[in-house]
């Protein structure tokens, strides 16, 4: 299966059940951030339940998925972010339920299985205080949206110029 040059970002969670809407609110600030500086062109920006199907059909057939989500640890350090580099890793927790329902390691899985893995999958875990209903982050994790977001711009920017450089040099 080919890949384009689309680059998806996604928020998964539920903004209705605290710290799992950190991946919603910086969905939000990434749509704010695009009228006063926009992404490159090709650059999605979705939010999702979680649920397996919607998320494969989000980064089908992307060059880079940025998936940004909410995890429980104990003890943990809420607000603390860790980057893994899904594609051609196993991640932790798969076999788990989350308030997803299924985890997101089964969704990468099922990906893998089918064949439906975006060439580059890079997921942020923001470290959760608090999931139950509710709405608002903590302010531990609220104070991580905005550096996030940035490192997801960086991110999405610093793959498109490699990109670009690529198709370059190949003319």
């Amino acid at each position: 299966m080919g890949h384009s040059a689309r680059v998806a970002v996604i928020g998964v969670g539920n903004e209705f059940r605290r710290d799992d809407g950190v991946g919603w609110a910086v969905i939000r600030l990434l749509r704010d951030r695009a009228s006063l500086r926009p992404l490159p062109p090709g650059t999605v920006l979705s939010v999702s339940d979680g649920e397996p199907a919607r998320l494969i059909g989000l980064w089908e057939d992307t060059a880079l998925t940025v998936v940004v989500d909410a995890v429980r640890t104990g003890p943990g350090r809420p607000g603390r972010v860790h980057r893994l580099a899904a594609r051609d890793t196993e991640l932790p927790g798969a076999g788990a339920a989350t308030s997803h329902g299924l985890g997101f390691g089964e969704a990468v899985e099922l990906a893998r299985a089918l064949g439906r893995l975006p060439r580059h999958l890079c997921v942020y875990a923001v470290e959760a205080a608090d999931t139950s209903l509710g709405t608002g982050l903590t302010p531990a994790v609220e104070a991580a949206v905005r550096p996030l977001a940035e490192r997801v711009e960086d991110e999405v920017r610093r793959h498109h110029g490699t990109a670009a450089a690529r198709r370059s040099t190949r003319r």
